[in-house]
Protein backbone atom coordinates (compact mmCIF):
# COMPACT_ATOMS: atom_id res chain seq x y z
CA UNK A 1 0.00 0.00 0.00
CA UNK A 2 1.12 3.55 -0.86
CA UNK A 3 4.14 2.29 -2.87
CA UNK A 4 3.24 4.79 -5.58
CA UNK A 5 3.23 7.61 -3.00
CA UNK A 6 6.71 6.65 -1.92
CA UNK A 7 7.95 6.82 -5.53
CA UNK A 8 6.19 10.10 -6.30
CA UNK A 9 7.62 12.09 -3.40
CA UNK A 10 11.07 11.56 -1.94
CA UNK A 11 10.13 13.20 1.36
CA UNK A 12 7.19 10.87 2.05
CA UNK A 13 9.18 8.38 4.10
CA UNK A 14 10.55 11.27 6.16
CA UNK A 15 7.01 12.46 6.87
CA UNK A 16 6.05 9.08 8.24
CA UNK A 17 9.21 8.89 10.31
CA UNK A 18 8.10 12.19 11.84
CA UNK A 19 4.56 10.87 12.20
CA UNK A 20 5.71 7.80 14.08
CA UNK A 21 7.60 10.12 16.39
CA UNK A 22 4.56 12.35 16.87
CA UNK A 23 2.31 9.55 18.08
CA UNK A 24 4.59 8.62 20.96
CA UNK A 25 4.16 9.99 24.44
CA UNK A 26 5.37 13.45 25.33
CA UNK A 27 7.98 12.13 27.71
CA UNK A 28 9.50 9.89 25.07
CA UNK A 29 9.85 12.57 22.44
CA UNK A 30 11.35 15.31 24.58
CA UNK A 31 14.85 13.76 24.89
CA UNK A 32 14.93 13.28 21.13
CA UNK A 33 14.70 17.02 20.52
CA UNK A 34 11.24 18.26 19.74
CA UNK A 35 12.37 21.60 18.29
CA UNK A 36 14.62 20.17 15.59
CA UNK A 37 12.06 17.53 14.66
CA UNK A 38 9.33 20.16 14.45
CA UNK A 39 11.44 22.21 12.04
CA UNK A 40 12.23 19.23 9.83
CA UNK A 41 8.59 18.17 9.71
CA UNK A 42 7.47 21.74 8.98
CA UNK A 43 9.85 21.99 6.03
CA UNK A 44 8.58 18.67 4.68
CA UNK A 45 4.94 19.69 5.05
CA UNK A 46 5.51 22.79 2.94
CA UNK A 47 6.37 20.66 -0.13
CA UNK A 48 3.56 20.51 -2.77
CA UNK A 49 2.58 16.85 -2.54
CA UNK A 50 -1.03 16.35 -3.72
CA UNK A 51 -0.54 16.84 -7.47
CA UNK A 52 2.41 14.48 -7.58
CA UNK A 53 0.87 11.52 -5.88
CA UNK A 54 -2.40 11.98 -7.80
CA UNK A 55 -0.35 11.96 -11.00
CA UNK A 56 1.13 8.69 -9.83
CA UNK A 57 -2.38 7.37 -9.29
CA UNK A 58 -3.24 8.42 -12.85
CA UNK A 59 -0.39 6.33 -14.27
CA UNK A 60 -1.96 3.30 -12.64
CA UNK A 61 -5.46 3.92 -14.00
CA UNK A 62 -6.81 0.91 -15.78
CA UNK A 63 -4.58 -1.58 -14.00
CA UNK A 64 -6.28 -4.57 -12.48
CA UNK A 65 -3.87 -4.77 -9.57
CA UNK A 66 -5.09 -1.96 -7.35
CA UNK A 67 -2.24 -2.54 -4.89
CA UNK A 68 0.16 -0.91 -7.38
CA UNK A 69 -1.49 2.49 -6.94
CA UNK A 70 -3.18 4.34 -4.09
CA UNK A 71 -6.92 4.14 -3.72
CA UNK A 72 -9.10 7.05 -2.62
CA UNK A 73 -9.02 5.64 0.90
CA UNK A 74 -5.20 5.54 0.79
CA UNK A 75 -5.01 9.17 -0.31
CA UNK A 76 -7.54 10.21 2.35
CA UNK A 77 -5.57 8.37 5.03
CA UNK A 78 -2.34 10.01 3.89
CA UNK A 79 -3.83 13.52 3.93
CA UNK A 80 -5.39 12.89 7.34
CA UNK A 81 -2.01 11.80 8.70
CA UNK A 82 -0.31 14.88 7.26
CA UNK A 83 -2.96 17.15 8.80
CA UNK A 84 -2.61 15.42 12.17
CA UNK A 85 1.16 15.83 11.95
CA UNK A 86 0.77 19.55 11.30
CA UNK A 87 -1.41 19.87 14.38
CA UNK A 88 0.95 17.91 16.58
CA UNK A 89 3.99 19.86 15.36
CA UNK A 90 2.16 23.07 16.27
CA UNK A 91 0.97 21.75 19.64
CA UNK A 92 4.28 20.28 20.86
CA UNK A 93 5.49 23.52 22.42
CA UNK A 94 2.08 24.40 23.89
CA UNK A 95 1.76 20.93 25.44
CA UNK A 96 5.22 21.27 27.01
CA UNK A 97 4.38 24.73 28.38
CA UNK A 98 1.03 23.53 29.69
CA UNK A 99 2.63 20.60 31.48
CA UNK A 100 5.25 22.88 33.03
CA UNK A 101 2.52 25.26 34.17
CA UNK A 102 0.51 22.46 35.77
CA UNK A 103 3.61 21.05 37.45
CA UNK A 104 4.29 24.52 38.84
CA UNK A 105 0.69 24.70 40.04
CA UNK A 106 1.12 21.34 41.76
CA UNK A 107 4.10 22.68 43.67
CA UNK A 108 2.16 25.80 44.71
CA UNK A 109 -0.85 23.77 45.87
CA UNK A 110 1.27 21.11 47.60
CA UNK A 111 3.29 23.68 49.52
CA UNK A 112 0.16 25.53 50.62
CA UNK A 113 -1.60 22.31 51.66
CA UNK A 114 1.28 21.13 53.88
CA UNK A 115 1.55 24.60 55.41
CA UNK A 116 -2.16 24.75 56.23
CA UNK A 117 -2.21 21.27 57.78
CA UNK A 118 0.57 22.30 60.16
CA UNK A 119 -1.05 25.67 60.88
CA UNK A 120 -4.44 24.10 61.59
CA UNK A 121 -2.95 21.99 64.37
CA UNK A 122 -1.19 24.99 65.95
CA UNK A 123 -4.20 27.33 65.66
CA UNK A 124 -6.59 24.76 67.10
CA UNK A 125 -4.30 24.25 70.10
CA UNK A 126 -4.00 28.03 70.59
CA UNK A 127 -7.79 28.47 70.26
CA UNK A 128 -8.42 25.84 72.96
CA UNK A 129 -5.84 27.41 75.27
CA UNK A 130 -7.06 30.99 74.86
CA UNK A 131 -10.76 30.50 74.20
CA UNK A 132 -10.44 33.09 71.42
CA UNK A 133 -13.18 33.19 68.79
CA UNK A 134 -10.76 34.80 66.32
CA UNK A 135 -8.24 31.98 66.80
CA UNK A 136 -10.99 29.42 66.34
CA UNK A 137 -11.97 31.16 63.08
CA UNK A 138 -8.35 31.07 61.96
CA UNK A 139 -8.17 27.33 62.74
CA UNK A 140 -11.30 26.77 60.65
CA UNK A 141 -9.75 28.91 57.92
CA UNK A 142 -6.62 26.74 57.78
CA UNK A 143 -8.70 23.54 57.83
CA UNK A 144 -10.88 24.82 54.98
CA UNK A 145 -7.79 25.81 52.98
CA UNK A 146 -6.16 22.39 53.48
CA UNK A 147 -9.31 20.55 52.37
CA UNK A 148 -9.84 22.86 49.43
CA UNK A 149 -6.24 22.54 48.28
CA UNK A 150 -6.63 18.75 48.27
CA UNK A 151 -9.55 19.29 45.86
CA UNK A 152 -7.36 21.57 43.72
CA UNK A 153 -4.64 18.91 43.61
CA UNK A 154 -7.20 16.36 42.48
CA UNK A 155 -8.38 18.75 39.77
CA UNK A 156 -4.83 19.23 38.49
CA UNK A 157 -4.27 15.48 38.34
CA UNK A 158 -7.54 14.98 36.45
CA UNK A 159 -6.77 17.75 33.95
CA UNK A 160 -3.38 16.21 33.06
CA UNK A 161 -5.06 13.24 31.37
CA UNK A 162 -4.70 12.96 27.59
CA UNK A 163 -7.77 13.54 25.37
CA UNK A 164 -9.77 10.45 24.43
CA UNK A 165 -12.58 9.78 21.92
CA UNK A 166 -15.23 10.82 24.45
CA UNK A 167 -13.29 13.96 25.44
CA UNK A 168 -11.57 15.14 22.23
CA UNK A 169 -10.71 18.54 23.70
CA UNK A 170 -9.15 17.10 26.85
CA UNK A 171 -9.97 17.62 30.53
CA UNK A 172 -8.82 21.21 31.05
CA UNK A 173 -12.23 22.30 32.37
CA UNK A 174 -12.00 19.88 35.30
CA UNK A 175 -9.63 22.27 37.05
CA UNK A 176 -12.37 24.89 37.03
CA UNK A 177 -14.96 22.39 38.25
CA UNK A 178 -12.89 21.30 41.26
CA UNK A 179 -11.79 24.88 41.93
CA UNK A 180 -15.49 25.82 42.00
CA UNK A 181 -16.17 23.11 44.58
CA UNK A 182 -13.19 24.42 46.55
CA UNK A 183 -14.54 27.98 46.42
CA UNK A 184 -17.91 26.84 47.74
CA UNK A 185 -16.08 25.08 50.59
CA UNK A 186 -14.26 28.30 51.49
CA UNK A 187 -17.57 30.19 51.50
CA UNK A 188 -19.45 27.82 53.81
CA UNK A 189 -16.77 26.16 55.93
CA UNK A 190 -14.45 29.15 56.21
CA UNK A 191 -16.75 32.16 55.97
CA UNK A 192 -20.06 30.81 57.22
CA UNK A 193 -18.77 28.96 60.29
CA UNK A 194 -16.49 31.88 61.27
CA UNK A 195 -19.39 34.33 61.17
CA UNK A 196 -21.58 31.93 63.13
CA UNK A 197 -18.89 31.43 65.78
CA UNK A 198 -18.35 35.18 66.08
CA UNK A 199 -22.07 35.84 66.54
CA UNK A 200 -22.21 33.08 69.16
CA UNK A 201 -19.37 34.82 71.02
CA UNK A 202 -21.27 38.13 70.99
CA UNK A 203 -24.33 36.47 72.43
CA UNK A 204 -22.41 34.64 75.16
CA UNK A 205 -22.76 36.52 78.44
CA UNK A 206 -19.63 35.19 80.14
CA UNK A 207 -17.19 34.95 77.27
CA UNK A 208 -13.65 35.39 78.63
CA UNK A 209 -10.15 34.96 77.20
CA UNK A 210 -7.53 32.65 78.70
CA UNK A 211 -3.76 32.63 78.12
CA UNK A 212 -3.13 34.17 74.68
CA UNK A 213 0.66 33.67 74.59
CA UNK A 214 0.38 30.54 72.46
CA UNK A 215 -2.02 32.38 70.14
CA UNK A 216 0.49 35.16 69.48
CA UNK A 217 3.22 32.62 68.76
CA UNK A 218 1.02 30.67 66.36
CA UNK A 219 -0.16 33.83 64.62
CA UNK A 220 3.45 34.95 64.13
CA UNK A 221 4.33 31.57 62.61
CA UNK A 222 1.20 31.72 60.47
CA UNK A 223 2.22 35.09 59.10
CA UNK A 224 5.57 33.68 58.02
CA UNK A 225 4.14 30.49 56.49
CA UNK A 226 1.21 32.15 54.74
CA UNK A 227 3.39 35.00 53.51
CA UNK A 228 5.89 32.52 52.09
CA UNK A 229 3.30 30.48 50.18
CA UNK A 230 1.64 33.70 48.97
CA UNK A 231 4.97 34.96 47.60
CA UNK A 232 5.64 31.62 45.88
CA UNK A 233 2.17 31.63 44.30
CA UNK A 234 2.66 35.26 43.19
CA UNK A 235 5.90 34.39 41.40
CA UNK A 236 4.22 31.49 39.61
CA UNK A 237 1.30 33.67 38.55
CA UNK A 238 3.66 36.41 37.34
CA UNK A 239 5.53 33.93 35.12
CA UNK A 240 2.27 32.52 33.77
CA UNK A 241 0.94 36.03 33.05
CA UNK A 242 4.13 36.96 31.23
CA UNK A 243 3.94 33.77 29.14
CA UNK A 244 0.30 34.52 28.28
CA UNK A 245 1.13 38.11 27.34
CA UNK A 246 -1.26 39.71 29.83
CA UNK A 247 -0.93 41.72 33.03
CA UNK A 248 -0.93 40.00 36.42
CA UNK A 249 -4.28 41.61 37.32
CA UNK A 250 -5.80 40.37 34.06
CA UNK A 251 -4.43 36.91 34.74
CA UNK A 252 -5.92 36.91 38.23
CA UNK A 253 -9.28 37.72 36.67
CA UNK A 254 -9.22 35.53 33.55
CA UNK A 255 -6.09 33.36 33.65
CA UNK A 256 -6.33 29.74 32.50
CA UNK A 257 -4.77 28.37 35.71
CA UNK A 258 -7.45 28.59 38.42
CA UNK A 259 -5.49 26.55 40.97
CA UNK A 260 -2.54 28.90 41.47
CA UNK A 261 -4.87 31.90 41.46
CA UNK A 262 -7.07 30.25 44.07
CA UNK A 263 -4.10 29.45 46.33
CA UNK A 264 -2.85 33.03 45.99
CA UNK A 265 -6.23 34.55 46.84
CA UNK A 266 -6.68 32.21 49.81
CA UNK A 267 -3.19 33.10 51.08
CA UNK A 268 -3.97 36.80 50.74
CA UNK A 269 -7.10 36.24 52.82
CA UNK A 270 -5.07 34.18 55.28
CA UNK A 271 -2.46 36.93 55.77
CA UNK A 272 -5.22 39.51 56.22
CA UNK A 273 -7.01 37.15 58.62
CA UNK A 274 -3.87 36.70 60.71
CA UNK A 275 -3.52 40.48 60.99
CA UNK A 276 -7.20 40.85 61.97
CA UNK A 277 -7.04 38.00 64.49
CA UNK A 278 -3.83 39.29 66.06
CA UNK A 279 -5.14 42.85 66.31
CA UNK A 280 -8.51 41.86 67.81
CA UNK A 281 -6.94 39.38 70.17
CA UNK A 282 -4.46 41.96 71.45
CA UNK A 283 -7.13 44.65 71.89
CA UNK A 284 -9.42 42.22 73.66
CA UNK A 285 -6.70 41.29 76.13
CA UNK A 286 -5.48 44.84 76.74
CA UNK A 287 -8.97 46.39 77.07
CA UNK A 288 -10.54 43.32 78.68
CA UNK A 289 -13.30 43.44 76.06
CA UNK A 290 -13.90 39.91 74.68
CA UNK A 291 -16.51 41.36 72.32
CA UNK A 292 -13.67 42.71 70.14
CA UNK A 293 -12.42 39.15 69.68
CA UNK A 294 -15.86 38.05 68.49
CA UNK A 295 -16.01 41.01 66.10
CA UNK A 296 -12.65 39.81 64.73
CA UNK A 297 -14.13 36.39 64.06
CA UNK A 298 -17.03 37.94 62.15
CA UNK A 299 -14.61 40.14 60.19
CA UNK A 300 -12.53 37.10 59.19
CA UNK A 301 -15.73 35.31 58.10
CA UNK A 302 -16.79 38.26 55.94
CA UNK A 303 -13.31 38.44 54.43
CA UNK A 304 -13.36 34.73 53.53
CA UNK A 305 -16.86 35.02 52.09
CA UNK A 306 -15.80 37.89 49.82
CA UNK A 307 -12.75 35.99 48.54
CA UNK A 308 -14.86 32.85 48.05
CA UNK A 309 -17.46 34.84 46.09
CA UNK A 310 -14.76 36.14 43.74
CA UNK A 311 -13.37 32.62 43.25
CA UNK A 312 -16.82 31.11 42.64
CA UNK A 313 -17.67 33.75 40.02
CA UNK A 314 -14.30 33.30 38.36
CA UNK A 315 -14.61 29.53 38.12
CA UNK A 316 -18.19 29.69 36.85
CA UNK A 317 -16.96 32.04 34.12
CA UNK A 318 -14.30 29.48 33.26
CA UNK A 319 -16.85 26.69 32.93
CA UNK A 320 -19.26 28.79 30.84
CA UNK A 321 -17.46 29.38 27.55
CA UNK A 322 -17.18 32.96 26.35
CA UNK A 323 -15.92 34.39 23.09
CA UNK A 324 -12.33 35.47 22.50
CA UNK A 325 -11.46 39.10 23.23
CA UNK A 326 -12.74 41.20 20.33
CA UNK A 327 -9.32 42.54 19.34
CA UNK A 328 -7.76 39.06 19.15
CA UNK A 329 -10.63 37.69 17.10
CA UNK A 330 -10.40 40.70 14.77
CA UNK A 331 -6.66 40.08 14.29
CA UNK A 332 -7.32 36.51 13.15
CA UNK A 333 -10.06 37.68 10.76
CA UNK A 334 -7.77 40.35 9.29
CA UNK A 335 -5.05 37.77 8.79
CA UNK A 336 -7.46 35.48 6.95
CA UNK A 337 -8.88 38.28 4.80
CA UNK A 338 -5.38 39.40 3.78
CA UNK A 339 -4.60 35.98 2.29
CA UNK A 340 -4.91 35.92 -1.57
CA UNK A 341 -6.99 32.71 -1.59
CA UNK A 342 -9.67 34.17 0.72
CA UNK A 343 -12.44 36.31 -0.73
CA UNK A 344 -14.41 36.85 2.48
CA UNK A 345 -14.83 35.54 6.04
CA UNK A 346 -18.35 34.92 7.39
CA UNK A 347 -20.15 33.48 10.46
CA UNK A 348 -17.26 33.95 12.88
CA UNK A 349 -17.53 32.20 16.24
CA UNK A 350 -14.96 31.64 18.97
CA UNK A 351 -14.75 30.39 22.53
CA UNK A 352 -12.01 31.12 25.06
CA UNK A 353 -10.90 29.62 28.33
CA UNK A 354 -8.77 32.40 29.74
CA UNK A 355 -6.14 34.16 27.61
CA UNK A 356 -4.22 30.95 26.88
CA UNK A 357 -6.78 28.65 25.23
CA UNK A 358 -9.28 29.32 22.47
CA UNK A 359 -11.26 27.74 19.64
CA UNK A 360 -11.99 29.59 16.38
CA UNK A 361 -14.59 28.81 13.71
CA UNK A 362 -15.41 30.69 10.51
CA UNK A 363 -16.92 30.15 7.07
CA UNK A 364 -14.55 31.04 4.22
CA UNK A 365 -15.45 32.05 0.67
CA UNK A 366 -12.38 31.06 -1.33
CA UNK A 367 -11.07 32.68 -4.49
CA UNK A 368 -11.40 29.79 -6.95
CA UNK A 369 -9.18 31.41 -9.57
CA UNK A 370 -6.32 31.89 -7.07
CA UNK A 371 -6.66 28.31 -5.82
CA UNK A 372 -6.45 27.05 -9.43
CA UNK A 373 -3.41 29.24 -10.11
CA UNK A 374 -1.67 27.75 -7.09
CA UNK A 375 -2.46 24.25 -8.31
CA UNK A 376 -0.87 25.08 -11.66
CA UNK A 377 2.15 26.83 -10.10
CA UNK A 378 2.92 24.04 -7.67
CA UNK A 379 2.68 21.30 -10.29
CA UNK A 380 4.17 22.72 -13.52
CA UNK A 381 5.33 19.36 -14.91
CA UNK A 382 1.99 17.74 -14.28
CA UNK A 383 0.11 20.64 -15.85
CA UNK A 384 2.37 20.60 -18.90
CA UNK A 385 1.62 16.92 -19.38
CA UNK A 386 -2.10 17.51 -18.90
CA UNK A 387 -2.01 20.34 -21.40
CA UNK A 388 -0.51 18.06 -24.01
CA UNK A 389 -3.20 15.49 -23.29
CA UNK A 390 -5.89 18.16 -23.57
CA UNK A 391 -4.78 19.01 -27.11
CA UNK A 392 -5.30 15.37 -28.09
CA UNK A 393 -8.85 15.12 -26.79
CA UNK A 394 -11.55 14.86 -29.46
CA UNK A 395 -14.78 13.67 -27.92
CA UNK A 396 -17.06 15.17 -25.29
CA UNK A 397 -16.60 12.14 -23.04
CA UNK A 398 -12.80 12.49 -23.08
CA UNK A 399 -13.07 16.17 -22.14
CA UNK A 400 -15.46 15.35 -19.27
CA UNK A 401 -13.04 12.76 -17.87
CA UNK A 402 -10.20 15.27 -18.14
CA UNK A 403 -12.23 17.96 -16.36
CA UNK A 404 -13.26 15.55 -13.60
CA UNK A 405 -9.62 14.71 -13.00
CA UNK A 406 -8.60 18.37 -12.85
CA UNK A 407 -11.53 19.17 -10.56
CA UNK A 408 -10.37 16.55 -8.09
CA UNK A 409 -6.89 18.00 -8.09
CA UNK A 410 -8.15 21.55 -7.58
CA UNK A 411 -10.27 20.36 -4.65
CA UNK A 412 -7.18 18.66 -3.21
CA UNK A 413 -5.30 21.95 -3.56
CA UNK A 414 -8.16 23.74 -1.79
CA UNK A 415 -7.86 21.29 1.09
CA UNK A 416 -4.12 22.03 1.27
CA UNK A 417 -4.89 25.76 1.40
CA UNK A 418 -7.30 25.24 4.30
CA UNK A 419 -4.59 23.29 6.12
CA UNK A 420 -2.09 26.06 5.42
CA UNK A 421 -4.40 28.76 6.78
CA UNK A 422 -5.07 26.76 9.95
CA UNK A 423 -1.36 26.01 10.41
CA UNK A 424 -0.43 29.70 10.01
CA UNK A 425 -3.02 30.83 12.57
CA UNK A 426 -1.98 28.23 15.14
CA UNK A 427 1.68 29.14 14.63
CA UNK A 428 1.15 32.90 15.03
CA UNK A 429 -1.59 32.58 17.68
CA UNK A 430 -0.53 29.74 19.97
CA UNK A 431 -3.52 30.32 22.24
CA UNK A 432 -5.80 29.08 19.43
CA UNK A 433 -5.73 25.32 19.95
CA UNK A 434 -8.54 24.30 17.59
CA UNK A 435 -9.55 25.89 14.28
CA UNK A 436 -12.52 25.01 12.08
CA UNK A 437 -12.60 26.70 8.67
CA UNK A 438 -15.67 25.76 6.64
CA UNK A 439 -15.85 26.31 2.88
CA UNK A 440 -18.73 28.44 1.60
Amino acid sequence: MLQCLLRSHSGFSHIFRCHRWSTTSTSSRLPYGSVSISRRCTRTLETPIPGRFIHCAKRNEGRNDVSKGPTAADIGEYKSQVRQLKREVTEVKSKINRKKTLQGSQKVVGLAMMSNIALFSGKLYAAIQSGSASMFSEALHSLADALNESLLMWGIWRSLREPDPQHPYGFTAERYAWALVSGVGVFFLGGGVSIYHGISGLMAAHHALGDVTSSWIVLGASLLFEGGTMTYAWRHISKSAEAAGVSVLEYLRRGADPTAVQVFMEDCAAVAGVVVAGSCLTLSKLLNLPVIDSIGSITIGILLSCVATFLIRRNIAGLVETSMPAHRQAEIVRELESDPVVSSVQDIKSTALGPEWARFKAEILFNGEEVTRRYITRNPELFAMEYEQLKKLKTREEVEVWLERQGGRVVSTLGSEVDRLEFNIMTKRPEVKHIDLEIL
